[in-house]
């Protein structure tokens, strides 16, 4: 499916929101959201888990240029644990939209459930990623700051292989977390 334009609202402005991070067994819940110019159009940029690690760093450059206005909030694995991980990522969704300078009249989350926000009106698309810009532009902020974060703590905590697997539940990871323990980044409430 093409993506197409984010302002499909006659004239609101429209912030996508989307999160990373929720599958992971360490490590931040991270979400974004960007307001786009009307006008903004790009061939490369999609949903992240489609697009190269390579080309999400060229995205996220060219999004931070180009946008009228992006935030990007993280929830710590102690809080996911609080309060679980679907809380925490709608509390990622409303840090992000704190930090927006712009206020938006309309926000568009990728998904099927959300938090209301204030009084700002929202929409859950699902696959929303896919279909606009505005969201595909967050997935790629959320991914990107997400696994930048998750690259410097991997230098702390070498033994989880963080570089690679940036939390996800993989082979090495589980393996690694049973020989070592958890470290302070493990979200304890999930099963490993």
């Amino acid at each position: 499916m093409a993506l197409i334009l984010h302002n499909h609202h006659k004239d609101r402005i429209v912030a996508g929101l989307d999160e990373a991070g929720r599958g992971c067994l360490a490590g931040p819940v991270t979400a974004a959201a960007v307001i786009l110019p009307p006008n903004f159009q790009n061939s490369i940029l999609d949903d992240s888990k489609k697009v190269s690690g390579k080309n999400r760093e060229i995205l996220r450059k060219i999004i931070e240029k180009q946008a009228i206005a992006y935030g990007v909030g993280f929830v710590s694995p102690k809080r996911i644990d609080e309060i679980n991980i679907l809380n925490a990522s709608f509390e990622a969704m409303h840090l992000a939209i704190e930090q927006l300078t712009i206020k938006p009249q309309l926000l568009i989350i990728d998904g099927n459930r959300f938090n209301q926000y204030k009084n700002i009106d929202h929409q859950c698309i699902v696959k929303g990623d896919s279909i606009y810009y505005s969201i595909a532009a967050a997935s790629i902020l959320a991914k990107t700051y997400r696994d930048e974060y998750m690259t410097k703590e991997a230098e702390k905590y070498p033994n989880y292989d963080w570089k690679q697997n940036k939390g996800y539940p993989t082979k090495r990871h589980k393996s690694a977390i049973a020989i070592h323990g958890s470290s302070p980044l493990h979200r304890l409430s999930f099963k490993w």
